[in-house]
């Protein structure tokens, strides 16, 4: 009989003092030559804690989180949620016109960034771009509520306070982020985090505690344990629900979670093998053959990999199970819009089954295939978008309520935009955006299937269709390929592998090759709008 699996939900802050109260020397945070234990996080969440209430933070307010993956990063989230506030984590990769965006729309009160050696760029210098008003007297014009600069690493410099002059806190004040902590409500609002789209400006989602640690904690507890200490490896940055809610699950967990600051087949690699992890998180196709293609990479020093999450063509899903037998291989569906994964494969799915669906909806979650035009719902077997209701929906989009009556219904359902169809089994299968179905001389195309097709060739790596204006046709298919290493297929070769078995009018029209390094990414994911705008001006 299998164990009963318990609803046991929580704010974020406290997810750390469980873990630091339970396992205080357990290394809760590993990366590149530095192990952070569980106490020493705790011990630097309740200083920047301290820290925000002595500076004057009150309950509810915005602050904003630009750090790379790092043990700081994680001190300031737990520290802002102890100190009853909500984090706005910034993509790392956003530059100064995007981020100035984020802390007006945020009313974002407070910054908390980095400047050291190992961060991918100088956060200072794009804040002061984004900011310009910073050099003038005390006004923010660009971000009126916007009130301190913290350095969670790094020394004062201008407006900018360092670690070495923030506030300690004394024992009133550390009294005070104990009543603040436990006055925080589960449908509180833990997060805010940005996503980009279609649209010309990011939307920020709103996620309280429930939302944010009920699904991953529950995951990492009952479904991914290992019966032991678990051990998770996350490849992608922390600022987003992809690596995140992960994270979250690790730590609810008391598991120990490793990552790097940014990713690196080789580094990662060493990190999976020299950490004995027992589940990994790659998510994207790039990443995992990045991996097991790296000459270091050696499947019996992953003997203790049990899980690994996946969302990758068939061919390459097969491989991985193929070559890690041992490893329960699963395929999810998630979005920030839901808090991470609302739908993962089952523990009794069999290998074609993992391959080829998108798994099934967790437990208490619910979806539905419906009409994107009428709202009806569609027979199973059917292609449509995807609608989700359950806790792990966010609260709506900040700032936004047009856009939130939009995207959420009265009953709250959640129009998610993505195209699925859902098997008789309950299996849901992933078939794109809405805003990526093509639609050539009156016939739909699901651009991820067209890129499924193509990288079944065996010099294609990667794949990403999009749609090219046709005065005849409305639209047609157009490839950008990645091609493997040594590889040296040509368009017309790419072109005859698809033509008679796929339908003409899915064969694309044209393929730009382009290199690892050339890829426009948001996140984690290729910009299909910056490829859509390189067609129309391919200089």
């Amino acid at each position: 009989m299998s164990r009963p699996v318990f609803t046991e939900v929580s704010t974020l802050g406290d997810l750390l003092l469980r873990a630091a109260s339970e396992h205080p020397d357990r290394a809760g945070l590993v990366m590149p030559n530095r192990k952070t234990s569980f106490a020493e996080l705790r011990e630097g969440a309740m200083r920047v804690a301290r820290s925000l209430v002595a500076l004057g933070l009150e309950p509810g307010e915005h602050v904003a989180l630009l750090l790379p993956n790092c043990p700081e990063f994680v001190e300031a989230l737990f520290g802002v949620a102890l100190a009853g506030g909500v984090s706005v984590p910034l993509n790392a990769r956003h530059r100064a016109q995007e981020l100035g965006f984020i802390l007006n729309d945020a009313a974002v009160t407070t910054v908390i960034t980095s400047r050291h050696s190992e961060d991918p760029v100088d956060f200072v210098s794009v804040l002061s771009e984004a900011i310009p008003s910073l050099a003038d007297g005390d006004a923010i014009a660009e971000a009126p509520a916007l009130r301190r600069l913290l350095l969670a690493r790094g020394e004062t410099s201008g407006r900018f306070v360092g670690s070495d002059a923030l506030p300690a806190g004394d024992d009133a004040t550390a009294q005070e982020v104990e009543a603040r902590r436990r006055r925080v409500r589960l449908r509180d609002p833990a997060l805010i985090i940005y996503t980009s789209g279609t649209t010309a400006n990011p939307k920020g989602c709103v996620l309280c505690h429930e939302a944010v640690t009920r699904g991953p904690v529950e995951r990492a507890r009952y479904r991914l344990s290992a019966d032991g200490h678990d051990v998770t490896w996350g490849a992608g940055p922390l600022f987003h629900i992809g690596s995140l809610a992960p994270f979250v699950g690790s730590v609810g967990a008391a598991g120990t979670y490793v990552t790097d600051t940014y990713f690196e087949p080789g580094r990662a690699v060493a990190l999976l093998q020299d950490n004995g992890v027992t589940l990994a998180w790659p998510w994207f196709g790039a990443i995992v053959q990045g991996i097991i293609d790296h000459p270091d990479f050696d499947p019996e020093k992953l003997d203790r990999l049990r899980h690994l999450f996946m969302i990758s063509p068939p061919t390459l899903v097969d491989r991985v199970q193929q070559l890690l037998p041992q490893t329960e291989v699963l395929q999810a569906c998630g979005m920030t819009e839901t808090a991470g994964v609302f739908a993962l494969s089952d523990i009794d799915e069999d290998a074609r089954s993992r391959s080829t669906t998108n798994g099934k909806p967790a437990a208490g979650m619910e979806v539905r295939i419906v009409d994107a035009e009428t709202g009806q719902d569609l027979p199973d077997g059917t292609m449509g978008e995807i609608w989700v209701r359950g806790y792990s929906v966010m609260d709506g989009y900040w700032n936004a309520p047009e856009k939130t009556a939009e995207t959420i219904t009265a009953d709250g359902w959640l129009k998610t935009g993505d195209l699925y169809t859902r098997l008789p089994g309950g299996s849901l299968v992933f078939g794109g955006r809405c805003k990526d179905m093509l639609k050539v001389g009156g016939e739909n195309v699901a651009a991820i299937e067209v890129e499924a097709f193509l990288c079944t060739h065996p010099d294609v790596k990667i794949a990403e269709v999009v749609g090219r204006p046709d005065s005849r046709l409305d639209e047609v298919p157009v490839a950008f390929v990645e091609l493997r290493d040594d590889a040296d297929a040509d368009e017309a070769a790419l072109i005859a592998h698809c033509r008679g078995r796929i339908a003409s009018y899915k064969v694309p029209r044209a393929v730009h090759f382009m290199k690892a390094s050339e890829w426009p990414m948001s996140a984690t994911k290729v910009d299909k709008r910056a490829l859509r705008e390189r067609l129309v001006s391919p200089d």
